[in-house]
């Protein structure tokens, strides 16, 4: 049986994520789980995340997962979600600035205060609610998702990657920003999937069939 490790450093809806990921596959064993060694055992790797990033940071470091996740990421598919995508970049300016893992090179910026839409009506910081994701790419994560699909963000920092082949989704706020990132073994999400209803599942759904 294929089996799926959610991280649990203390930050992150696991519940909701294990739950999520069960209903999308139910012959998957999913387990949430701080032991480095039941996660390195997993066929893949779900990496979520709530709140700030210098708390992830440290609640990484002081269960010692920063080299698991770095080196599941190195062998396995693995799966950023929100903060968890964040903080697979190099750096964000959240905190007064804060190194993260570097799996990803690139950086994490806040919105622009002042933002409008297109009725120069103004945006909201942090952007939360539904919003469209546009594919930029043929990834075997997006299949059977359409063009346009709606996710569920809740966030007031977004990724910058270095490199813009990385970027293989993006959303507007009110200006094009990074909505799902990819290489090699890894696919991050800024949006929450275990919230976004059918093309939710069917993305966590495809995570667990895809093998890079």
């Amino acid at each position: 049986m294929s089996s799926v490790a959610i991280i649990d450093y203390g930050m992150g809806n696991l519940h909701s994520i294990a739950k999520a990921l069960q209903h999308a596959d139910r012959s998957v064993s999913v387990m949430v789980t701080d032991e480095p060694a039941a996660i390195l055992r997993a066929d893949r790797v779900v990496f979520p995340g709530v709140g700030a990033i210098r708390d992830c940071m440290e609640a990484l470091r002081a269960r010692r997962l920063a080299p698991v996740l770095r080196e599941a990421a190195a062998s396995r598919p693995l799966l950023g979600i929100c903060l968890g995508m964040q903080a697979l970049l190099d750096a964000s300016e959240e905190n007064e600035g804060t190194a993260c893992l570097g799996l990803l090179p690139g950086r994490v910026v806040r919105f622009a205060d002042g933002l409008v839409d297109a009725r120069g009506q103004p945006l909201k910081i942090p952007h939360m609610g539904w919003n469209r994701v546009q594919p930029r790419i043929d990834h075997p994560v997006w299949a059977g998702i359409e063009a346009g699909s709606w996710f569920y963000f809740v966030h007031s920092y977004h990724a910058v990657p270095a490199e813009t082949a990385d970027i293989v989704g993006t959303a507007d706020y009110p200006v094009p920003f990074a909505a799902a990132l990819a290489r090699g073994n890894l696919f991050a999400v800024q949006f929450h999937p275990e919230k976004s209803q059918a093309a939710g599942l069917r993305l966590l759904a495809n995570f667990l069939s895809w093998s890079p």
